[in-house]
């Protein structure tokens, strides 16, 4: 298991990870900017500290579960694994080039160490994590199960089907993790179809509700503990994000839901990004 507690360590880490999104999506032409730049610190917290896991022994009986339920965010994903050790960085140039295996939604069929589920229609993440859930209580086993969402595809109806069931059996092994930046392809969620009251809603289907700052090291790791401390009923953590975090430029605009950058952007973007690293770790 990876477990790096400093701040500034997993801080550079996620800024590392949006650095290679940049490269990789620049390198394949297209591709899911904006949430996987929003996602990073996230994954960097759940890879480095909270998962139980082993890059060495990507099958290991005994690891914890994560399903990327928000498929097209594949780059934070593979970019997260791939700093983790499951295979090497330089393999991430070849995202969405033909016969690779960093497909444009992560595939069980590419043969990619870490990947655990395939994805791609939105909805879907909640009710395969429940199904791993419901199987690791009935064999008394310690395994959790990671499910990442975003707000948009909230308006799934299939995600309440799974939210009534994680809470009717008592999965207090599985954590859903939901990406609130309130943007998604069609524009800002609140006029494409509100979504609170929130908090209210997943409390009213059972669920242990925990709210974080999505940017804040500490903020997530504390989200995390407070998850795995929960009891009795499954937990959701709604993180608060800013879609294209680490580019100024880019934040919070919907267009680049699912844009690549040009050779040249990447450029400017990378050197955004390194300006944004220095000024939020002297925030710590």
């Amino acid at each position: 298991m990876i477990k790096i507690s400093d701040p500034r360590k997993l801080l550079n880490i996620s800024y590392q990870t949006r650095a290679l999104i940049v490269k990789m999506l620049s390198a394949a032409g297209s591709g899911h900017t904006g949430a996987s730049l929003g996602l990073a610190d996230i994954f960097t917290c759940l890879y480095f500290n909270e998962l139980n896991h082993n890059p060495e022994n990507p099958v290991w009986p005994d690891r914890d579960r994560v399903i990327l339920s928000i498929g097209h965010v594949a780059p934070v994903f593979y970019a997260t694994l791939a700093q983790a050790g499951y295979f090497e960085k330089s393999e991430l140039f070849t995202l969405r080039k033909f016969g690779s295996r960093l497909q444009g939604h992560p595939g069980l069929d590419s043969r990619l160490p870490g990947i655990e589920t395939s994805s791609g229609s939105l909805g879907q993440g909640l009710s395969i994590a429940t199904g791993m859930a419901i199987v690791a209580k009935k064999s008394s086993s310690d395994i959790r199960v990671f499910s990442i969402h975003g707000d948009g595809e909230l308006q799934e109806g299939q995600i309440w089907e799974a939210a009534m069931a994680a809470a009717h059996y008592n999965l207090d092994n599985i954590t859903a993790i939901v990406d609130l930046n309130g943007v998604q392809i069609d524009g800002p969620t609140r006029e494409v179809m509100h979504l609170e009251p929130l908090a209210a809603k997943w409390q009213a289907f059972g669920w242990n509700v925990i709210g974080c700052d999505g940017h804040n090291i500490s903020g997530i790791l504390n989200a995390f503990r407070q998850a795995r401390a929960n009891s009795g009923k499954p937990s959701v953590i709604l993180a608060r994000t800013i879609m294209g975090k680490g580019i100024k430029t880019i934040e919070n605009d919907h267009h680049w839901h699912g844009r690549a950058p040009s050779p040249a952007e990447a450029i400017e973007f990378l050197c955004q990004i390194e300006e944004i690293f220095r000024d939020e770790l002297a925030k710590i």
